[in-house]
């Protein structure tokens, strides 16, 4: 066997494994009011503001438009958001939160705390919180730069 194939030497194992068992936390809180987590994370981006074209959603959530397309449609039968073609351009579809959308912040404002008590995260890696969002930020940029360049 190789050993760099091992999968403890593995950082995008720990990543995969990381993701998965996060968002299994947030399944609980989310499922109490019909959402996937996907479809929290596009509300957090509308939240910070309202009336947004799909392709600058997709862009924020380093996704695709494509598959972002399907999870609005979904959302838009929820009466979370509502999709229209822009006035000035057509080809353009603006989303925007419905009362529903705008009243699941309310409903949702306390969920980054209760993930936070969940685990004790200060207590694991003490104060370097920002380090480390600095640090997947970091590589955040860079696989997506160099996927663009791959394109």
């Amino acid at each position: 066997m190789y050993e760099q194939l091992g999968l403890e030497n593995q950082n995008c194992f720990r990543f995969y494994t990381i993701s998965r068992l996060i968002i299994r936390q947030y399944q609980p809180i989310l499922l109490k009011h019909g959402l996937t987590y996907p479809q929290y994370l596009v509300l957090m981006v509308l939240w910070e503001k309202d009336r947004q074209p799909v392709n600058d959603i997709a862009k924020r959530l380093y996704l695709e438009t494509n598959t972002v397309t399907p999870l609005l449609k979904r959302m838009e039968a929820l009466k979370i958001v509502t999709r229209r073609k822009d006035k000035n351009d057509g080809r353009v579809v603006v989303v925007s939160l419905t009362e529903k959308g705008k009243y699941l912040q309310e409903l949702l404002k306390d969920t980054p705390a209760q993930m936070a008590c969940s685990v004790d995260v200060q207590k694991l890696i003490g104060n370097d919180m920002a380090r480390l969002q600095n640090d997947l930020d970091t590589l955040i940029m860079a696989y997506d730069e160099a996927l663009k360049t791959q394109k």
